[in-house]
């Protein structure tokens, strides 16, 4: 997936491209313009302080490029505008990392232009089939639900990496996690449970979210734990 990412700080595209976007930076609105629409990308990236909604508007009559607008503005009827200019997302700066990422990844999803799906997602003896949404761990058919396959998706996605509750309930709810809400806690205990001798490869990050890792890796970390 290609951004093109409209802002005056650099240090975005870092983020990005760790994420595994291929990321083309513009500080210029004008610059950034005129890229979007004579270049291929599958999201723009606009910072509209620096851009303002005319930018958008412009683009807006001659590119449905999907947008998500960065801005240290957070009023209400900034976020109204903003989306009536035609963006797709709104998100204030300043922003979690995770809840960016979350918002891309929605809004390529409602756009149709996320990459295609592997057929199979695996970590250790655990395989997730995308198209069927069926998950199997050691070539038995767990029975989850559909929140639970999402969840073990996201997980599986971003494997040995930290996901966290606001990225995990964006994905499901389209909204970040309520202080003190256990709906997403919830869900990864039933996964667990399912998953029987798997269970320890779903990981809490205490104040975070979670982490998969392979069951064999997770059995060497503890092993190594217990020896100091």
């Amino acid at each position: 997936m290609k951004l093109l990412v409209v802002d005056d700080d650099p240090a975005l595209c870092e983020l990005f491209e760790e994420s595994g976007y291929l990321v083309e930076f513009e500080p210029d609105a004008d610059g950034g313009l005129r890229r979007a629409q004579t270049e291929p990308y599958d999201l723009l990236i606009l910072d509209i302080v620096l851009s303002g909604f005319e930018v958008l508007r412009r683009l807006r009559d001659q590119s449905r490029i999907p947008v998500l607008i960065l801005s240290a503005k957070a009023e209400r009827l900034d976020r109204v505008n903003g989306l009536r200019a035609g963006a797709d997302d709104y998100l204030a700066k300043p922003f979690f990392p995770d809840e960016l990422l979350a918002r891309i990844e929605a809004i390529l999803r409602r756009t149709g232009t996320a990459s295609p799906r592997p057929d199979a997602l695996e970590v250790g003896e655990l395989r997730l089939l995308p198209a069927s949404r069926d998950v199997y761990f050691q070539s038995k058919r767990l029975d989850l639900t559909a929140m639970e396959v999402e969840i073990l998706e996201c997980l599986m996605d971003s494997v040995g990496k930290v996901v966290s509750r606001d990225r995990l309930s964006l994905r499901l709810y389209n909204r970040l996690s309520a202080p003190f809400e256990r709906n997403i806690d919830t869900h990864v205990s039933r996964i667990r449970r399912k998953m029987g001798d798997g269970r320890g490869m779903i990981l809490s990050v205490r104040g975070t979210g979670y982490q998969i890792r392979d069951a064999a890796n997770v059995t060497l970390l503890h092993n190594c734990d217990a020896s100091n």
